[in-house]
């Protein structure tokens, strides 16, 4: 049976992720920070934006370089743990 915990990616692997927050003048800015803090070799010029239809909302996508699970759960935590976002997919 296989292990449960097993990850079905192959590390290191590029890995994108989107994260959705309420629209600020710092949102992105705060959310690269993090991404950062996590994956220092990101490059932030690399993070794309987009503002919902509504203008409420701003979705900022960035693609790191994942080394392993533990990376993405310590980054997913901390993203979801911050006031301003809403998702992290």
């Amino acid at each position: 049976m296989p292990d449960p915990e097993a990850s079905p990616l192959v590390f290191p692997c590029d890995f994108p992720l989107k994260v959705i927050g309420l629209r600020t003048d710092d949102f992105a800015q705060t959310m690269v920070g993090i991404v950062l803090r996590h994956a220092p070799d990101f490059g932030p010029e690399t993070a794309k934006m987009r503002v919902s239809a509504g203008g409420r909302y701003l979705s900022l996508t960035c693609v790191i370089r994942a080394r392993s699970r533990e990376q993405l759960n310590a980054l997913y935590r901390e993203l979801t743990a911050h006031p301003a976002v809403k998702v992290v997919l």
